[in-house]
């Protein structure tokens, strides 16, 4: 009986060559998996080129609720962020591909799992990591890895010395992936740091901040916890919420990240990402932190943010930390619920609103004009118990005695009686 091999198949050229190296190398049945987070696909033209190219079957996993609810929103809710740009489009997708690649590969009982991550890349290391962390017992190939093959300009050559048919046309360069949540883009002009990204050429989801349009949209969310719920008025699931952001927000040119970025594997690269709905959900979901969480959450969930953003790029989603950080997070979002309305015009997001019930801000208290709760005479004791640590050092490194009191202070009477 021959060795039965899941391949997490896209149609595209990397995975097209492998099914015919695998079988020529392993002497195996392929079983491709396509899993569906959104991205555009001809699904049934992509499962006949898994069978027409030699795998045995072909199954499509939709999986694109589960994406949204169990990883793009506890990303958001973190406001996860990787070097201060990338919103994590990629790297929330490849955990649950490979949690989905490893549950085809029992049900099959296949006896290792292959996918199309190159050797210098980051998804390697995250649909390896999501495999070990399910079954560790399964075998891992990545053809990259291993075989001779260097580049595109081969792999082309491969196929047609086997008369399969090249998914894709020789001038179609950009290395892209797409899903719900975003595009990415690299290659051609933008492997020169120097180069100015030719959007005209390359954007997918997005049209350029020069070609939206001359008057700004108005946007209003909704969040309950932490979660967006309605966009201008209008209840959505989350699939549909995003797909509806992203048509308003790639009208508008908001969401295009150029980003030069250190890989897990110790490398930079560059890359162009096209986010729309998520780039205004994080907007929007700050503008309403800013109003419901108190000062030292705040500053500590921004600490959660920077090393969640960082265990997501990595890799590491199905981790202890990851996890705890998760329900930290569950946690600051209970009253994170309200409306927040955004303003968008070619390419920028700016704040035009943003209420909720939980909110923390006290009219009375920050107005210029004094009210019942602060007394502005209450700040002396607090400005001096609060600057302690500066009066100590300061009187230790005077050459002056310097008295107890803050200085010479005039009384009631005598203020503005001087001269």
């Amino acid at each position: 009986m021959k060795k039965k091999i899941v391949l997490a198949y896209s149609g595209g050229l990397d995975t097209t060559v492998i099914i015919p190296w695998l079988k020529e190398n392993y002497d195996c049945d392929i079983a491709a998996v396509c899993v569906d987070v959104g991205q555009e696909a001809d699904w049934q033209t992509i499962k006949q080129r898994a069978l027409d190219t030699g795998a045995v079957s072909c199954h499509v996993a939709d999986v694109k609720k589960e994406y949204v609810e169990d990883f793009v929103w506890p990303a958001l809710k973190a406001s996860a962020v990787y070097e201060d740009k990338y919103l994590l489009g990629t790297s929330t997708a490849r955990p649950l591909i490979a949690k989905v690649l490893v549950e085809a590969a029992r049900n099959v009982k296949a006896a290792a799992i292959a996918h199309g991550a190159t050797g210098k890349g980051n998804d390697q290391v995250r649909f390896d990591l999501g495999i070990m962390a399910f079954a560790p017992d399964l075998e891992i190939i990545a053809p990259w890895r291993t075989w001779d093959i260097k580049s595109r300009e081969e792999e082309i050559e491969y196929l047609e010395k086997r008369h399969i048919p090249v998914p894709m046309k020789k001038e179609q360069s950009y290395s892209r992936d797409d899903n719900l949540w975003h595009v990415s883009h690299e290659g051609l002009e933008l492997e020169d740091p120097a180069n100015e990204p030719l959007l005209g050429n390359m954007l997918e989801m997005s049209v350029s901040p020069e070609k939206a349009p001359d008057r700004p949209e108005y946007v209003e969310i909704r969040f309950d916890q932490g979660i967006p719920v309605s966009v201008n008025g209008t209840d959505l699931e989350g699939v549909e919420l995003i797909r509806t952001l992203n048509k308003i927000g790639g009208a508008h040119g908001v969401g295009i990240v150029d980003l030069v970025e250190n890989r897990v594997v110790g490398m930079k690269s560059r890359g162009v990402y096209e986010t729309p709905g998520g780039s205004i959900l994080y907007y929007a979901h700050q503008e309403l932190e800013h109003i419901c969480l108190d000062r030292q959450t705040y500053a500590f969930k921004q600490h959660a943010a920077l090393k969640m953003g960082e265990l997501i790029y990595g890799g590491l989603w199905f981790t202890p930390l990851r996890e705890s950080l998760s329900a930290f997070v569950d946690a600051t979002q209970r009253t994170v619920s309200g409306t927040v309305r955004l303003k968008l015009y070619k390419g920028s997001i700016s704040a035009a609103g943003v209420s909720s019930p939980f909110s923390l801000y006290n009219a009375s208290i920050a107005s210029f004009a004094t009210g019942e709760l602060y007394n502005h005479a209450d700040a002396k004791g607090f400005i001096r118990l609060y600057g302690l640590p500066v009066l100590v050092r300061a009187m230790m490194e005077s050459p002056a005695p310097i008295p107890a009191s803050s200085g010479p202070a005039l009384d009631a009477k005598s203020k503005g009686t001087a001269g």
